[in-house]
C-alpha cells in the first residue's frame, strides 16, 4: 500500500471534493463516513506516534550512551592527557574576568573596613574546578548530539514506511487548511525565520550554540552567519511557494500575496 500521493498537475483537492458530492448520493454514505471517520483517526494516531519516535527515540539513546559511554570516557581522557582546564580562550577570559570582579570586591570591602571571608585562592581553585567540568561537559555534548543525529537518520532510514505515512498525513492536514490559514502559516515562519527581527534570534540561537558545543565564540562568525543564512532561507521559501505550493494551492498564493501586502 502506497501511503502518498504524487502532486499532479490538478489540485487534489477537485477530485475529491467531486468524488464525496457522488458517494453522498448513494444510500451507503453514512457507513463509508464512519469508515473514513476510522481510516483518518488511525492514521493521526499512527502518524502521532511515529513521530514522537523520531523525537524522543534518539534523545533518549543519546542520554543512555551520554552517561555510560561518552561522559565517563571523556572525563577520564582529559583529565588524563589534557593539562590546561580550558577548552578555548573563551573560557579562560571569562575566568579571568571572575576573579578580577572577585579581587576588586575584596578590594573595595577591605577600604569600607569590612571583614572579608573571601579566600582568593579557594576562590580561584573553585573557578578551575568549574571550567574543567564545563570544558569535559561541552566535548560530551559535541559527541552526545552527534550521536543523537546518527540515532535520527538510522531510525529514518530503517522505518521509511513509517516516515512516509507520517509525510502523508502531515500533507494531508495542510491540505485540509483553508487558504487563509495556509497564508496565516506561511507568514507566520517566514517572519520567524527571515523577518526583520529574525537576525536577533539567530544571533542568540547560534550564540547558545557555540557554547553548549564549547567552541570559541567569533563575533566575525556569527555576524557572518546571521547575514547569509537568513538570506538563502528567505530564497527557499520564495522558491518552495513558487515552483511547489503555486501548483497544488494557487489561491493560497494569492491570498498570501494580498496579505504580505
Amino acid at each position: 500500500m502506497v501511503a502518498f500521493e504524487k502532486t499532479g498537475f490538478v489540485p487534489r483537492s477537485i477530485p475529491r471534493t467531486f468524488i464525496r458530492f457522488i458517494q453522498e448520493l448513494f444510500p451507503s454514505t453514512e457507513k463509508e463516513v464512519i469508515a473514513e471517520f476510522r481510516l483518518s483517526r488511525y492514521q493521526a494516531l499512527t502518524a502521532v506516534k511515529y513521530l514522537l519516535q523520531l523525537i524522543f527515540i534518539p534523545y533518549f539513546l543519546g542520554w543512555v550512551a551520554e552517561i555510560l559511554v561518552i561522559h565517563p570516557i571523556i572525563e577520564s581522557l582529559w583529565n588524563k592527557f589534557h593539562p590546561e582546564i580550558f577548552l578555548n580562550i573563551s573560557q579562560q577570559q571569562e575566568a579571568c574576568a571572575e576573579l578580577d570582579a572577585l579581587e576588586e570586591q575584596i578590594y573595595f570591602d577591605t577600604l569600607l573596613g569590612e571583614v572579608v571571608n573571601l579566600d582568593l585562592q579557594l576562590q580561584a581553585r573553585s573557578l578551575a574546578e568549574f571550567y574543567n567540568k564545563e570544558s569535559i561537559s561541552s566535548i560530551t555534548n559535541l559527541f552526545t548530539d552527534s550521536s543523537r543525529i546518527i540515532f535520527f537518520f538510522t531510525l529514518c532510514n530503517v522505518q521509511k514506511r513509517q516516515i512516509a505515512v507520517l509525510k502523508s498525513f502531515v500533507d494531508e492536514l495542510l491540505y485540509r487548511l483553508s487558504d487563509t490559514t495556509k497564508a496565516f502559516c506561511i507568514i507566520l515562519i517566514t517572519d520567524i525565520f527571515v523577518g526583520f527581527h529574525s537576525p536577533h534570534g539567530w544571533e542568540v540561537v547560534l550564540t547558545s550554540w557555540i557554547h553548549h558545543l564549547g567552541f570559541p565564540e567569533s563575533s566575525s562568525f556569527v555576524m557572518l552567519f546571521v547575514a547569509t543564512f537568513p538570506v538563502i532561507l528567505d530564497t527557499a521559501f520564495k522558491y518552495w511557494i513558487f515552483r511547489y505550493l503555486n501548483q497544488i494551492a494557487p489561491s493560497a498564493v494569492a491570498t498570501f500575496h494580498n496579505m504580505n501586502e
